[in-house]
């Protein structure tokens, strides 16, 4: 893949626009369901990151700005899922996109946990591509059964592990967890205006909620409500696609414009 940012738009330019950057896995493939449960209330717009190793954050903004401004795209809010958030703040704290509101979606300002990033990356790092294939199948399996009244969960997640099959991939997200491990955006948080709101799932060991939204709460003025959906987990907007999507949808609709 080039080293450029790949956008999927679906939607008319009347509608409110509702960017999404995706988490570690870089990708589509794990929105489907949320964009279904979205029923064509927003202009919805997919990043996919390019399986870079030498992009900073500060480049994966600039990235998300030039593939928006090629669109045509000037203005939106911007849904940041776990990692993405990590490419949501220097979009922030640049300024050349107006961003018209932020939801996290398990994201953070900064990693609550950084031992547990390095360990992730480490782990990540040294495993043998065909470990990570064979634990991604058993993933699958579960997800399958677990999720199976989704409509898109099984092509979805079918191409979600013939995309972390990839060598470059798994190189990718190794990379994007150094930079996790390596980011702290806690002064662009606690200065900016634009409203911030927050979803995530109860059962999240990957990014600890109860940490981030306490932070949140004492240091962001711009935060206006901070949302815990029972029992989703770190993949929220997968896992609880329609109270996801509604939640959204009403954050959008309620907020002034910025």
């Amino acid at each position: 893949m080039e080293e450029q940012i790949q956008l999927r738009v679906d939607g008319e330019a009347s509608q409110p626009t509702l960017i999404y950057l995706p988490g570690l896995h870089g990708d589509w493939t794990l929105i489907p369901n949320f964009q279904r449960a979205l029923a064509n209330r927003v202009r919805f717009v997919v990043t996919t990151y390019p399986r870079t190793l030498t992009w900073s954050l500060d480049d994966y903004a600039a990235g998300v700005e030039s593939a928006l401004a090629e669109k045509g795209i000037t203005r939106g809010w911007i849904l940041a899922e776990s990692f993405g958030s990590q490419v949501l703040w220097p979009m922030v704290g640049r300024g050349k996109f107006q961003i018209e509101g932020i939801i996290l979606a398990g994201g953070f300002v900064k990693h609550p946990v950084r031992a547990g990033v390095r360990l992730a990356e480490g782990c990540l790092g040294g495993m043998p591509l065909r470990w990570l294939v064979w634990i991604m199948f058993t993933y699958a399996r579960i997800a399958r059964y677990r999720y199976r009244h989704l409509p898109e969960t099984g092509a979805s997640i079918r191409e979600f592990i013939d995309r972390r099959s990839d060598k470059t991939d798994h190189q990718a997200m190794v990379y994007r967890l150094r930079l996790i491990a390596a980011s702290d955006f806690r002064g662009v948080a606690k200065t900016t205006k634009i409203p911030i709101f927050a979803i995530t799932g109860a059962i999240d060991p990957i990014v600890p909620w109860f940490w981030v939204r306490s932070w949140l709460r004492r240091h962001c003025p711009a935060l206006r409500e901070y949302k815990i959906i029972w029992p989703a987990d770190h993949n929220i907007l997968s896992t609880t696609p329609k109270a996801s999507a509604d939640q959204v949808v009403r954050w959008m609709n309620s907020a002034p414009p910025c």
